[in-house]
């Protein structure tokens, strides 16, 4: 409500008032919006391990191929490529696992270098567990922050920078935890980053 009232207000005043008045509506209208993607955020947060199906086995290479599909747009304005290498059929909740494919794709998208993001997701059989890779040529994260990243609202960058809520990351790492595996990231400032995570293997 908050938010559709300030558009309105927007769109029917602006230029009814001083510019300082235009600021006002602009934060208000910010504000609101920022607020409505916490909220949406957090929800989806709640969500996981509430309403989430038991694992069954799930073709990787299926779900990240709906992935790519989801994030055409993004793939396209930045010129991003995104290949991979053979995936297994996994243990897991085919939809966590789109957004866990989705958040971390998304994420090399979003914070890449001066080229367009090259991203390669791969995995390798580690006794009962996949351990997946989801590499890229972004702009790094320092190792003092590999662990701080998957926590709630844990930001490295300013919002105007990297638009977000900090919310992401820890959803992924509570979709892994729920599936009984683990995420960890190997990454060095300005080196590209590779967000490795575990599921366990079946349906083969």
């Amino acid at each position: 409500m908050i938010t559709g009232f300030m558009q309105l207000f927007e769109k029917k005043y602006v230029g009814q008032v001083d510019a300082v008045g235009e600021q006002y509506i602009r934060f208000a209208v910010d504000g609101a919006k920022r607020m409505q993607r916490l909220i949406d955020d957090l929800l989806t947060y709640s969500r996981v391990g509430a309403t989430a199906a038991e694992p069954a086995p799930t073709d990787a290479a299926r779900v990240l191929t709906n992935v790519l599909n989801n994030l055409q747009r993004g793939i396209e304005e930045t010129q991003a490529q995104v290949t991979f290498g053979d995936l297994p059929t996994v243990r897991a909740d085919a939809s966590q696992l789109t957004q866990l494919f989705q958040n971390l794709i998304g994420n090399a998208i979003k914070f890449r270098g001066p080229a367009p993001p090259r991203i390669h997701v791969d995995a390798r059989r580690s006794g009962d567990f996949w351990t997946f890779s989801v590499q890229d040529n972004g702009i790094g994260i320092a190792p003092e922050f590999h662990d701080k990243i998957f926590v709630l609202f844990q930001r490295l960058h300013p919002r105007d920078k990297y638009p977000g809520t900090g919310i992401g990351l820890a959803v992924c790492k509570k979709i892994v935890d729920r599936h009984g595996g683990r995420i960890w990231v190997e990454s060095n400032v300005g080196q590209g980053s590779t967000f490795c995570f575990t599921l366990r293997a079946g349906g083969e």
